[in-house]
């Protein structure tokens, strides 16, 4: 019967992939899962939709056979990948696997990465790398499994890091970061548009403590490359407890995304009424200009209900990045945060913008600004960070979206600062709130010295001062600025939410999909 038929070849298959299902062996599978880790497989299981992961090249690793060409060992190779679906949509994923070598070269086949990214590309689906160890990347004694020094990059490169990098400008692209992460999955992981670790478990860095501590600088892997290292200095968007708390983010910040540019962002269910009108708006901003709000109350008072979702929340702090939807169509919302700085765009607000527009134009999502600029902080800090360079590529890439945009003016817009509240170069949707204001500098802090003759010749200079901030306060009201029609409509604020879900629906039919790629920054 066996002669008629494959059923040995089948048996032999199912062999092959029953050791390579048992990864790197019993031991170092408890070893993972001892260190607080799950397995990639584990992993891949709980991240995908259930029983929707085919994988590709799954007996594919180093064997060894005996005199008569009988299979013997087999190593599978460290990296898992395939696609699946999560939520319905299909997707590719990718996944290192930590017990077999540390998920080094020593055990890689770079043309499964290669492939996996190859297939998001031309299927246009989202990719999402699991990634622990090296990522594929070498160690040392590669130099003597190979017999060779490897040459970095070049023509020949099976990588795909030429993939890795050019994805973001395709395809949603999320990186998970589940453990020790160095070098080569480094740099995979930050290559991303949304990157996430966990807490005490991951730490990310371009080579770890042992090389580190050859250049004088012992330190733990936490000191390194902890989670408030990375997400502290933008390496890294997000932090959570758990592996779990991870895949749920993964899942929802694709749920705002299209599969790829060539599609539109999904319209998903509104869950507050269009027309509510929150009371509590209409004194959210203190009268006393000293005074901070929490920018994050408003923006969840005129967005869906738990429809936020917050992205780089460690970093740029002055500024507050996320999606939300409005009736449902997805956005991309900005905010300023006068809890940081009092608001002022910092270097680190301003690269935090730039990556965040980018986003934003690469999958055709409009933008929501809901503005409180004081301008470019200043200070020796600002000028030792470059910052005003910073702010005007910043200016760069929020006139370089083409995307349809709405600013809420809330409060502050002031200085240089002060023109990235929305795009010069073209129509946009603009509103005011009463407690607006404006110009080209703020006033406080600069009365004393620009009329500091007249308030001391005054008999009584305290009241002079008085009258003087009186009269001015009267001159940058916004209804002066409304008369010149340079602000189009000042608004209640209660009002906004209805606003900007007008605006979500004006803007749907003009998103438009296709190639746009992450813009040159000057």
């Amino acid at each position: 019967m066996s002669a008629m038929n494959w059923e040995p070849e089948l048996e032999e298959l199912r062999k092959r992939q029953a050791l390579t299902r048992q990864m790197g062996g019993a031991e170092r599978v408890a070893r993972q899962h001892k260190g607080g880790r799950l397995t990639v497989r584990e992993r891949i299981e709980r991240m995908l939709d259930a029983g929707s992961f085919h994988e590709l090249g799954e007996i594919s690793g180093k064997a060894k056979y005996d005199e008569d060409g009988r299979l013997t060992e087999l190593v599978p190779a460290n990296c898992v990948f395939g696609r699946g679906r999560v939520d319905g949509r299909n997707v590719v994923i990718c996944g290192d696997d930590f017990t077999v070598r540390g998920a080094s070269a020593d055990s890689s086949i770079p043309h499964k990465f290669r492939m996996s990214e190859d297939m998001a590309a031309q299927f246009r689906m989202p990719i999402i790398r699991i990634i622990e160890g090296s990522g594929g990347g070498g160690s040392v004694k590669t130099i003597e499994t190979t017999g060779r020094a490897n040459l970095p990059g070049g023509v020949y490169s099976s990588s795909g890091a030429d993939l890795t990098v050019e994805n973001m400008s395709l395809v949603p692209v999320v990186g998970l970061g589940l453990g020790s992460v160095a070098g080569l999955g480094a740099a995979r992981l930050v290559a991303s548009h949304y990157s996430v670790m966990v807490k005490g478990i991951s730490a990310v860095f371009v080579a770890g403590p042992p090389v580190v501590e050859q250049l004088g600088e012992p330190r733990t892997k936490q000191e390194l490359g902890g989670w408030e290292i990375q997400v502290g200095c933008g390496a890294v968007d997000h932090a959570v407890d758990t592996e779990e708390e991870a895949f749920a983010c993964a899942r929802r910040f694709l749920s705002y995304l299209p599969s790829s540019v060539h599609e539109l962002p999904p319209r998903g269910p509104a869950r507050l009424d269009r027309d509510h009108r929150e009371e509590k708006l209409i004194s959210v901003i203190p009268r006393d200009k000293r005074r901070a709000y929490h920018t994050r109350r408003v923006v969840n008072m005129v967005v869906d209900n738990g429809s936020f979702f917050e992205m780089g929340e460690g970093f740029g702090k002055a500024i507050v990045t996320g999606f939300a939807r409005l009736d449902g169509w997805p956005v991309a919302l900005m905010a300023g945060n006068p809890l940081y700085g009092g608001g002022a765009w910092d270097t680190a607000a301003c690269q935090k913008i730039i990556r965040f527009l980018d986003l934003a134009q690469t999958f055709h999502m409009p933008v929501v600004h809901m503005v409180d600029c004081p301008g470019f902080a200043v200070g020796l800090a600002a000028e030792r960070t470059a910052n005003i360079r910073w702010g005007m590529r910043a200016l760069a890439a929020i006139n370089q979206t083409t995307v349809p945009w709405c600013s809420i003016i809330m409060r502050n817009v002031f200085g240089v600062g002060g023109l990235a509240h929305q795009p010069v170069n073209r129509l946009t949707v603009r509103y005011a709130w009463p407690s607006a204001a404006w110009g080209s500098l703020p006033l406080e802090g600069g009365i004393e010295a620009a009329y500091k003759a007249e308030i001391e010749a005054a008999p009584d200079p305290e009241a002079h001062l008085a009258k003087i901030k009186k009269r001015l306060d009267d001159l940058r009201s916004p209804f002066r600025t409304a008369e010149a029609f340079w602000i189009e409509e000042i608004i209640d604020p209660r009002d906004t939410r209805r606003l900007l879900c007008d605006f979500a629906h004006l803007a749907a039919p003009l998103r438009t999909p296709g190639v746009t790629g992450f813009a040159v920054r000057p």
